[in-house]
């Protein structure tokens, strides 16, 4: 919670455990949060928190009364992964393995739920995060692509065609992205090899209409970031998080035969291209480190510190600390010329199963880690 008085962890079967992080202490099991597997939750305030589900709904909790859900929300049509907040809005923004994105109006909650939309779809959608001032919304994909939606406007449902198309990096193909047919996702582990047909066509691109040092809202920009050591496309991009100061994007990647795994650092990049022939490209690879590729299938879920220092990455039984350089700091400081390794500055060793997930603490030097076996781990530095 941003207050730091609880943490809470989604697991495997059905359950939500609460805990208090200071003393270690178990508060709550809801037993039967969901009626399947439970993979994410996210806090909107202090009290109210939302988790989401294989069963293909997002629940609403408070931790006043957490005996029953303050409300069930149906919409997603296959297993929901991933709960954005836009605090400005108070809008509640979904995404399922149905490739929607979904937005919920909280404002307008009721026993029987929320006004929802759909307000995009793509193929084989993986993760997707809002920036910290919520301008713009990212997507990243099992097939390796990242979509960026630039000058975000959660009010405006895209429909095909309806969005600005920006000049990619790289060449990608039109039937990858928003298409009125869905198609299931690939699963995590396995070839992410696409059957592409042809790039975007130049019709699509004539409608970029991109103005003086900014885009239109809603434009959409498709990259295929670079990832070391993969140079093929097909990369499956399994874990996305924003640094919170919403400078870079923090990729887990694995290649597309599952045999490597990469932590990646991009930079935002703001602005129009140089030219206005050139292919845009917002993202720039400053930072990457190779993973131990143990768990394969898993997705393992990374994240920044509160200031944005330090990245938390599962690895192997544990988790590492990385940095951007020995001393920690910040990324606008140390930006190299030319992708960088991180730096690993600790590891930390304390379960017997695959590490998934980690967390830090929004207030206090602590860190989470949960692994495949159901161990949840604290850690905390010793002054």
């Amino acid at each position: 919670a941003p207050c730091r008085s609880v943490l809470t962890v989604a697991c495997e079967q059905t359950e939500v455990l609460l805990f208090d992080p200071i003393s270690s202490k178990h508060i709550k099991t809801l037993s039967e949060a969901h009626e399947d597997c439970v993979n994410n939750i996210r806090f909107l305030d202090n009290r109210l928190f939302a988790t989401c589900s294989d069963d293909t709904t997002i629940a609403l909790w408070d931790l006043r009364k957490l005996n029953t859900k303050v409300c069930t929300l149906h919409g997603h049509t296959s297993w929901v992964k991933n709960i954005e907040y836009d605090t400005n809005t108070r809008l509640l923004v979904t995404s399922g393995f149905d490739g929607n994105v979904i937005i919920w109006d909280t404002n307008r909650c009721t026993e029987d739920g929320c006004p929802h939309k759909k307000f995009f779809h793509t193929r084989f959608l993986m993760r997707m995060r809002l920036t910290p001032d919520c301008s713009k919304m990212l997507i990243s994909t099992s097939s390796g692509y990242l979509l960026i939606l630039h000058d975000l406007d959660l009010n405006k449902s895209l429909e095909v065609g309806s969005y600005p198309i920006l000049r990619a990096r790289r060449t990608t193909s039109s039937s990858d992205i928003t298409s009125s047919g869905s198609s299931g996702p690939r699963a995590v582990g396995s070839p992410c090899h696409q059957n592409d047909s042809g790039a975007l066509s130049e019709k699509h691109l004539s409608r970029s209409s991109q103005r003086e040092g900014g885009s239109p809202r809603n434009s959409l920009e498709v990259l295929t970031p670079e990832v070391p050591g993969e140079r093929d496309r097909g990369n499956c991009i399994t874990s996305l998080q924003l640094h919170p100061k919403g400078w870079a994007t923090l990729l887990r990647c694995s290649s597309n035969t599952d045999d490597q795994e990469w932590t990646c650092v991009y930079e935002f990049q703001e602005g129009a291209p140089v030219r206005p022939v050139s292919p845009r490209c917002s993202l720039r690879l400053t930072h990457c480190i190779e993973e131990a590729n143990v768990g394969r299938g898993y997705i393992k879920e990374l994240c920044f510190s509160p200031d944005g220092r330090m990245i938390s990455s599962p690895h192997g039984f544990g988790i590492r600390l990385l940095g951007f350089d020995a001393q920690c700091r910040e990324l606008v400081d140390c930006l190299p010329r030319e992708a960088s390794p991180l730096r690993e500055i600790r590891s930390l060793y304390s379960h017997n199963d695959v590490v998934l997930t980690t967390k830090f603490s929004p207030t206090h030097c602590q860190i989470a880690s949960g692994c495949l076996s159901g161990r949840v781990s604290l850690y905390q530095p010793k002054f």
